[in-house]
């Protein structure tokens, strides 16, 4: 299992003292991006992901905001973020040690249907961001040490889909229906998905509301709990991330997704994902 070095994992914006992170994928899972890291000091900015962030916390206390709450994960924790959820992450006191996973909506997909037994075409939603389940997060723990230790690669997959079956019995739910009234932000976030390279504006933006800049920054809030710059440059990260995964350089990334240079890329990613887009790329399995 490919792994990135102590520097490559710091690139860009090192880390504080006693922090380390370490990328890399789970090529058996169609290459799933796994993280394990030790934060004290270091600070998530909101963001969202197209996967679910499925792992836990096995030492100290990590604190978020999502979905309109404030939360607090510690030892046995685990932490069940769905696709598109807002967030950011940060250490609570003397900083946390994690492990986290991001499976495609597809794999859950996947692994609900097998584990009803009929199709589901439904989003799987965990109505919970925290839940209190140290014999689940053993089993990532499991799994982790199978994935980067050279162990079994079937060993590691039976544990991983151990872990997720778990979560999805224990934990999860049918993804619930739209609110009503979130029509036009759901049109916004619809035109900022098609065209995040492009240099939107908030007139932009409003236009497809129909609405004002003013209304539709309080409204996006509301609904997002972010605003709409920031849930662009999670596209945009969502997007680099994607193609690193094809193996495109770093220049060619922030050229083709909206970022002004590669330094702009570079903390924007970092900020959102925890690694700098260079470490990532080279935890991948290209």
């Amino acid at each position: 299992m490919d792994t990135v070095t102590q520097e490559q994992a710091v690139e860009g914006e090192p880390l504080a003292q006693n922090e380390r992170a370490r990328f890399f994928t789970a090529a058996d899972f169609d290459g799933l991006d796994c993280l394990e890291a030790t934060f004290r000091t270091h600070r998530y900015a909101l963001h969202t992901h197209e996967t679910y962030v499925v792992g836990g916390i096995f030492a100290g206390c990590e604190t978020w905001f999502a979905r309109g709450a404030q939360h607090y994960g510690g030892p046995g924790d685990l932490t069940l973020v769905n696709p598109e959820d807002v967030h950011d992450g940060a250490p609570h006191g003397g900083g946390y040690r994690y492990r986290m996973t991001y499976p495609s909506v597809a794999l859950m997909r996947r692994l609900a249907s097998e584990i009803a037994g009929r199709p589901v075409t439904e989003t799987p939603f965990f109505p919970e961001p925290v839940v209190h389940d140290p014999d689940t997060l053993a089993l990532f723990a499991a799994a982790f040490a199978a994935m980067t230790d050279g162990g079994d690669p079937m060993a590691a997959e039976e544990l991983l889909l151990r872990a997720y079956g778990r979560c999805l019995v224990r934990h999860a739910a049918l993804q619930p229906e739209t609110p009503p009234g979130s029509d036009r932000i759901a049109r916004v976030t619809r035109l900022m998905r098609d065209r995040h390279a492009d240099d939107l504006s908030l007139d932009d933006l409003a236009a497809e509301a129909g609405v004002s800049r003013h209304h539709l920054i309080r409204a996006f809030r509301r609904e997002m709990q972010m605003t709409p710059h920031a849930y662009l440059l999670s596209l945009r990260v969502q997007a680099a991330r994607r193609r690193l995964q094809a193996g495109e350089t770093l220049a060619e990334v922030a050229a083709a997704t909206g970022f002004c240079d590669q330094a702009h890329l570079t903390h924007a990613f970092k900020a959102r994902l925890g690694v700098a887009p260079g470490a990532y790329r080279s935890g991948l399995r290209l």
